[in-house]
């Protein structure tokens, strides 16, 4: 497989060879039927759907992770490499399970968030450390590829109203007044480094109120935000509402979130070299301007299916 040239040389349970990491074959299957994305199969199937060696995409319960996981099937099934998705499995507790028991194969994922995710006690910001560490942290046969130079950030979101009201530019100037003020975000968000405990930690920011909202910043949080019903609300930096509703995001000038790059996270079991290297291809063409815009498409007023901006997207860039 092809490594990121920042990858520290630990590859768990990996053959290296001079050209590379050389994966083990052998995909893992998934059952059909039942509400659980686990075991169901998406629309965005390839046509060898069942087959043994078909890798099993997943995704994450937020458009962004839908329509990239989309993303990354189309390009391996245009590739010849049978491919199908499972949306909407949920939080990053749930799918790295899935990836280890072998009920999904790959999925998009943050660089930052990742290693959080996997080291709580990282306090790497940088996206170059955190791509060189991420290979020694994963669990067992779990193996990172080429990151993408698109980025999507957790951010500290107000209304221009209570922006101007309170004098909010960044979260040193919201922890002056957090005691007063309500914040929505999933409901992770209460146990996570990256979630209220750096903000207590690095800015001594303690809500008056935490109100969970489980669609990661989506139409129910923003909705909550410009009604006044929550005060602050964590939401995506690429969610396309920002511009619509002319949101405020505040800085995060002591990083309590730090480098996001989306970078596909793979079972070494089931991405070969040639299943990397498409993948590589992908990360090499996605920008930031990218996720805004199919976030746009999917999120925004047009109301695509992610299947559909995955298409057009890949068509674009030569893919399909």
């Amino acid at each position: 497989m092809t490594q990121h040239k920042r990858r520290i040389a630990r590859p768990k349970g990996l053959t290296v060879l001079a050209g590379g990491i050389t994966l083990a074959l052998g995909l893992a299957g998934c059952s059909g039927g039942g509400g659980d994305p686990l075991a169901s199969e998406s629309p965005s199937e390839s046509a060898a759907s069942g087959a043994a060696e078909t890798i099993v995409v997943g995704s994450a319960d937020f458009p962004e992770s839908s329509t990239l996981a989309e993303i990354y099937a189309g390009a391996l099934n245009g590739a010849g490499i049978p491919a199908e998705t499972k949306l909407g499995i949920g939080s990053r507790e749930v799918y790295l399970p899935a990836l280890e028991d072998g009920s999904i194969d790959l999925i998009p994922e943050y660089t930052g968030a990742l290693l959080v995710g996997v080291d709580p006690d990282t306090e790497l910001v940088d996206a170059g450390e955190i791509i060189d560490a991420l290979p020694g942290a994963l669990p067992e046969g779990l193996v990172i590829l080429e990151p993408s130079d698109a980025e999507n950030k957790d951010a500290m979101v107000v209304t221009k109203a209570t922006a101007e009201k309170y004098q909010l530019e960044s979260i040193e100037d919201l922890a002056k007044v957090c005691d007063q003020l309500t914040l929505a975000a999933p409901a992770e968000f209460a146990e996570r480094v990256q979630g209220l405990i750096g903000l207590k930690d690095k800015y001594g920011c303690e809500f008056k109120e935490f109100t969970p909202i489980g669609d990661s910043g989506g139409p129910l949080t923003v909705d909550a935000l410009l009604k006044d019903d929550v005060q602050v609300a964590d939401i995506y930096t690429t969610t396309p509402a920002i511009v619509e509703n002319d949101l405020v995001v505040l800085e995060d000038p002591k990083q309590n979130w730090p480098a996001q790059q989306v970078v596909p996270l793979a079972s070494s079991q089931a991405v070969n070299d040639q299943a990397a290297e498409v993948l590589n291809k992908v990360s090499a063409e996605l920008t930031t301007e990218d996720l805004i815009d199919l976030n746009q498409a999917v999120s925004g007023d047009q109301k695509m299916d992610p299947s559909e901006a995955a298409r057009m997207w890949l068509e674009e860039k030569g893919f399909a």
